[in-house]
């Protein structure tokens, strides 16, 4: 694969580094692998939503717009668990995600307002780097099936994006969001640069 569709990935979703070229090509090889971390990251990403909700019951857009996502994140738990299914494959022990274990090095702890701040600005990053590496998996992967399979996944990654960010810029100042958000692209991007390439993880 050549890289114009990552650069394309940092244009349309402000990434500072694309994905190595080399990845779509290594995650093939243990496209098993990268499913069972896929249905994890599904469930994570339902877990993240829950926790927002049960700490910030009082914001009722944040309320109104992550419930349907925990419920859609769940749903997508579910559908991944039903392709492992078709394969023959089994869930096995939760992994640990060392790429998020990072980016959430870089949050502030303390007062509710920077912690919201953070939270949601780390979910949006998890989201946009998902949605870029789904999307290389829906163009390049050779298995056809799986290439549709994972077009609809970047695209409902790309809605979970955006709305992270809106709901960031509207409980926060927006210059103030903006700011924070270049930290953690520049954050993410020198995280990205230290990890290992694995193909048997989604980031």
């Amino acid at each position: 694969m050549g890289e114009e569709a990552g650069q394309d990935a940092v244009r349309m979703l402000g990434l500072k580094l694309p994905t190595d070229p080399r990845w779509v090509n290594i995650a093939e090889k243990s496209i098993d692998e990268i499913l069972t971390d896929h249905a994890w990251c599904e469930q994570k990403a339902a877990s993240s939503g829950i926790s927002l909700l049960v700490k910030f019951p009082e914001r009722e857009e944040l309320v109104k717009e992550v419930t349907p996502l925990v419920a859609e994140e769940w749903g997508h738990f579910r559908r991944v668990l039903k392709e492992m299914d078709k394969r023959g494959l089994k869930l096995g022990p939760q992994r640990k995600d060392e790429y998020v274990n990072q980016l959430r090095e870089l949050q502030k702890g303390g007062k509710p307002g920077p912690q919201l701040m953070d939270m949601l600005l780390v979910c949006a990053l998890i989201e946009a780097r998902s949605c870029e590496r789904f999307r290389l998996l829906s163009l390049y992967c050779s298995d056809l099936n799986l290439r549709e399979f994972y077009h609809e996944f970047m695209v409902s990654e790309a809605g979970h994006y955006h709305m992270f960010l809106e709901l960031a810029r509207l409980y926060f100042p927006v210059k103030r969001v903006n700011e924070r958000w270049q930290y953690f692209l520049q954050g993410e991007a020198e995280i990205m640069q230290s990890l290992e390439l694995r193909g048997d993880r989604v980031h």
